[in-house]
């Protein structure tokens, strides 16, 4: 956009500055005072980076198990142990993590975590025990290309692709070859090789394409994805049966807001919020966790600890890991992902629920309020629509500085109004979501190498979040690491008592 036309157009930029030092706060003030960008508490973080020695002061209270971070895993395993002696620490002022969800005039959009699955059973069970229906997308993935929008393009859609026949034809031939391939039988020799090996016979179109929806789902290009994990994605969006995708109004964040609710009704006392980890320590019958809180530095100590952490941040606090399982937490990667949330006064597109939208400075763009168009009485106040705007790892820098996000934003609506006849409305607001490291990157070998190694239980500390499952990051990883780490507890515990 031009910035004339920028200049009345609200911004509104939050979330972590998790890739370096701390944005200082002043130097971005509006006019009115007001700090345009809320990062995330990273001063302390930072400090456990560069090595920076903290207190140990004395336990001042003992819990049977702590959990270290409030995202959808620890949150899950809270609600999975409410029956135990449990104290969740997370270091930001919200729970949810990545799968957050935000308001505007009452009216739900995502910062991440888009949709599950019905077949995904820990995710529908949990909803089931909060008591909230999600409701079905039941539209399979559409394509704006060359200004002209294809719905269900890996579907019915493959016939009308703004491409030569020829184009096609090679598309459709993909489909039909790869659906064919054995994944169980194939799982190490194609987790092991990156998905440009698959695409060699192909038009370069089809690696354009998987070069934007590779980004968008597990933070990697073509070139930098597992194959594995490439067409064990395709074999589910692709193949010709319904839609069996469902979500809520503004993505998974209504189930972190649901289980966060529950348990401070509850458990109120149980969870620590502002909570900064700086070390956890395994002695011979507990674990000392340190954290700092308002200021003070403080320490718990517990039979067990779960670190519901990415291994990004969790070999940076847990002391004594083995070599071979530090090595593979250090060579995990993890992709820049900014969220750019565009709220529009009025109709701008409603064509489908996550639309591809290759070549441009963003990956998809997502209906906030699909599933609630069809319920009865129903009327779109706003039409807000979430674009996902996933960075190579080099332009991490560029989440720094108000500027960077703005620039950023601009670059978004800029190809946006470009994209379809009618569609360059302005908005009246822009909100930016921005984080560091939220996504591990599907590389060749995450999944049947670094995995498996990061994730093994020390004695007494034991290891959730989504990274510790894969394939990919998802609501339902998150959940089933929460299990697996659980039950490693409760074997050791069974065993110690």
């Amino acid at each position: 956009m031009e910035s004339d036309r920028r200049n009345f157009i609200k911004f509104v930029v939050a979330g972590s500055v998790v890739a370096g030092c701390p944005v200082d706060l002043s130097l971005l003030a509006a006019p009115s005072g007001e700090p345009l960008v809320d990062g995330e508490h990273n001063e302390i973080c930072h400090q456990v980076r560069d090595g920076h020695h903290f207190s140990r002061p004395p336990a001042s209270a003992m819990h049977d198990i702590v959990i270290v971070g409030g995202g959808m895993s620890g949150l899950s395993c809270a609600w999975f142990l409410r029956d135990q002696d449990f104290l969740l620490l997370e270091k930001e002022e919200h729970w949810g993590g990545n799968a957050y969800l935000e308001e505007y005039a009452g009216q739900a959009y995502a910062t991440g975590s888009a949709y599950t699955a019905k077949k995904e059973s820990g995710v529908m069970q949990v909803c089931k025990e909060l008591g909230i229906e999600p409701l079905p997308i039941d539209c399979p993935d559409g394509l704006i290309l060359n200004r002209e929008f294809v719905p269900h393009a890996w579907r019915e859609g493959l016939d009308h692709l703004p491409y030569p026949k020829n184009v096609r034809d090679s598309f459709r031939k993909f489909k039909q070859d790869m659906l064919k391939v054995d994944l169980v039988k194939r799982l190490h020799e194609l987790d092991a090789i990156p998905l440009t090996d698959l695409l060699k016979d192909y038009v370069p179109e089809l690696k354009v394409w998987w070069d934007d929806y590779g980004p968008s789902n597990w933070g990697a290009t073509a070139a930098d994805t597992s194959a594995l994990v490439g067409l064990g994605d395709f074999q589910d969006f692709a193949v010709d049966e319904p839609d069996e995708r469902v979500t809520f109004p503004g993505g998974l964040g209504a189930i972190t807001r649901k289980l966060a609710e529950r348990l401070h009704v509850s458990h109120k006392d149980h969870m620590l919020d502002g909570a900064t980890i700086v070390a956890v320590e395994q002695g011979k019958s507990d674990v000392t966790v340190t954290y700092l809180h308002q200021g003070e530095v403080k320490a718990v100590t517990a039979k067990a600890v779960i670190m519901a952490t990415p291994k990004f941040i969790t070999r940076r606090l847990v002391a004594g890991l083995p070599q071979a399982q530090q090595d593979a937490m250090h060579r995990m990667r993890y992709a820049p992902y900014p969220v750019v949330n565009v709220i529009f006064n009025k109709p701008v597109f409603n064509g489908g629920y996550d639309t591809w939208c290759p070549g441009n400075a963003f990956t998809d763009v997502i209906v906030a309020d699909w599933v609630l168009r069809n319920q009865p009485g129903y009327h779109q106040k706003n039409n807000i629509l979430t674009f996902y705007t996933p960075l190579p790892e080099a332009q991490r820098p560029r989440l720094l500085t108000e500027d960077g996000a703005r620039d950023l934003a601009a670059n978004v609506l800029r190809d946006w109004q470009k994209l379809l006849p009618g569609s360059d409305a302005d908005p009246v607001e822009v909100h930016i979501y921005r984080r560091g490291h939220p996504m591990f990157m599907a590389t060749p070998g995450t999944y049947t190498k670094l995995i498996p190694a990061a994730r093994q239980p020390m004695e007494r500390v034991f290891f959730a979040n989504t990274d510790s499952t894969g394939p990919v990051s998802m609501t339902s990883g998150a959940i089933a690491s929460s299990h697996r780490a659980i039950g490693e507890m409760k074997r050791m515990l069974a065993v110690k008592s």
